[in-house]
């Protein structure tokens, strides 16, 4: 199986279902989840990266838990478009992933979101280390609510 379009992945989940989103960085992953009619993401959790199976195994926990449909993985282009080593490990991630689980996975553009939301967190006067124990889950919130708004746009009124 391989990764689905945005709007591909809404047919797929079943009603009262949620999206789980992924900001895959080296060390951790931040994970946001949505509310059951898909309108609104929220930070859950941040996972310190460890092997892959590992990792899988405690997000397939988070999806028995959380009543998750699938997946949106954040997909760090660069800023032409391109794919960088950041990118090609997302959609390793996700082919990984793919093999190990049914859910429907989508990747989506993260561009700048870990950036954005630093930027956010600094307006709000968090301190740093307040900051870099929440930006991982923060930025799996940011990714997880664009792709939601996007899917708000892309079904028909």
């Amino acid at each position: 199986m391989s990764t689905v379009l945005l709007c591909d992945l809404s047919r797929r989940i079943q009603p009262g279902q949620r999206l789980l989103g992924l900001d895959l960085g080296q060390k951790t992953i931040g994970l946001a989840l949505s509310d059951t009619t898909l309108n609104v993401a929220t930070p859950y959790e941040t996972l310190k990266r460890d092997k892959f199976g590992i990792d899988a195994a405690k997000i397939e926990g988070i999806v028995a838990r959380e009543c998750v449909g699938g997946l949106v993985i954040g997909l760090p282009l660069n800023m032409d478009g391109s794919d960088g080593p950041s990118a090609q490990s997302a959609r390793a991630f996700a082919r990984n992933f793919l093999s190990y689980s049914t859910l429907p996975v989508a990747l989506w553009d993260e561009r700048l979101s870990t950036a954005a939301v630093q930027r956010d967190m600094i307006a709000a006067d968090a301190t740093r280390k307040r900051r870099a124990a929440a930006v991982d889950k923060v930025a799996a919130a940011y990714i997880l609510q664009g792709a939601l708004d996007a899917l708000r746009n892309l079904l028909p009124k």
